[in-house]
């Protein structure tokens, strides 16, 4: 199955495809800052055979509407419920990175009733005034000079030197949906970033949780994701070797093998 379908969560519109089985078990995907819906390619071949896999631009990013004004975590997840609620959806794994992965924690605490099991990787829970501050700088970069102003910084965060210089194919889509992200859609999700504050409330987390951290990544320190698995009862943490912040597509089959573990994926 594979259907891509636009669900209105009151003032946007958000762009999702389905893959998969359509009376599965439902896995909910959310995407990272500056990606957008395809960046979880390497994994449908993993997901499909066992999950309803719904995947969704975020707000600002892909074919997603773009919505004035600066946003909130209350906004994401509330975009995520809303898909949710129109795929019927009572419970569902979800999966997220940076971005999607503290959307992923926000799901776990606010609607925990909704929450299966929850993989958050390459992500914070909290907003120290250096991490606040590099958001103002990148805001003030793409309002002079559009999104290409950050592009070659944000690709040697994302990836490690060995893949840019030999999957240019992956550079290629990731600059893509990168570019497609607007202006405004970056910013208002910066804004969130700026605000974040899950850190405090994770010891009250009844999801079961995967934290899975890239050795490399500067964006999302494993010593910081160390803390929020300490910080999470009952959760696991996993760091990825020679891996950077987008750790799904720079190191797709060690991801992959924490999905199959943590989701239990029989591969027969």
């Amino acid at each position: 199955m594979t259907d891509r379908t636009t669900v209105r969560n009151g003032d946007t519109h958000l762009s999702v495809l389905v893959t998969g089985q359509p009376d599965g078990p439902t896995v909910l995907l959310s995407n990272s800052l500056g990606a957008g819906l395809h960046m979880w390619d390497p994994q449908r071949d993993l997901l499909n055979p066992h999950f309803r896999v719904i995947g969704y631009d975020t707000r600002g990013h892909g074919m997603s509407g773009t919505p004035s004004g600066s946003y909130s975590f209350g906004d994401l997840t509330a975009d995520a419920i809303a898909i949710l609620d129109h795929f019927e959806a009572e419970r569902a794994d979800i999966i997220g990175l940076s971005l999607g992965g503290m959307t992923a924690l926000g799901l776990g605490l606010d609607y925990p009733d909704r929450v299966g099991r929850i993989v958050c990787a390459c992500a914070r829970a909290d907003a120290p005034q250096p991490f606040v501050t590099s958001w103002d700088d990148r805001i003030a970069a793409i309002t002079a000079g559009g999104m290409s102003a950050i592009w070659q910084g944000t690709l040697d965060r994302w990836l490690t030197r060995d893949v840019i210089s030999s999957q240019p194919q992956t550079v290629t889509a990731l600059a893509a949906d990168f570019m497609a992200t607007t202006v405004s859609g970056y910013t208002g999700c910066a804004r969130a970033l700026q605000q974040l504050d899950y850190r405090r409330r994770l010891p009250g987390m009844t999801a079961a949780v995967t934290y899975i951290a890239g050795a490399d990544d500067m964006g999302a320190p494993p010593a910081a994701m160390q803390e929020m698995a300490q910080a999470t009862p009952g959760s696991q943490y996993v760091e990825i070797p020679d891996c950077a912040h987008i750790a799904n597509v720079n190191r797709a089959d060690s991801f992959n093998a924490v999905l199959q573990n943590f989701l239990e994926i029989s591969c027969v």
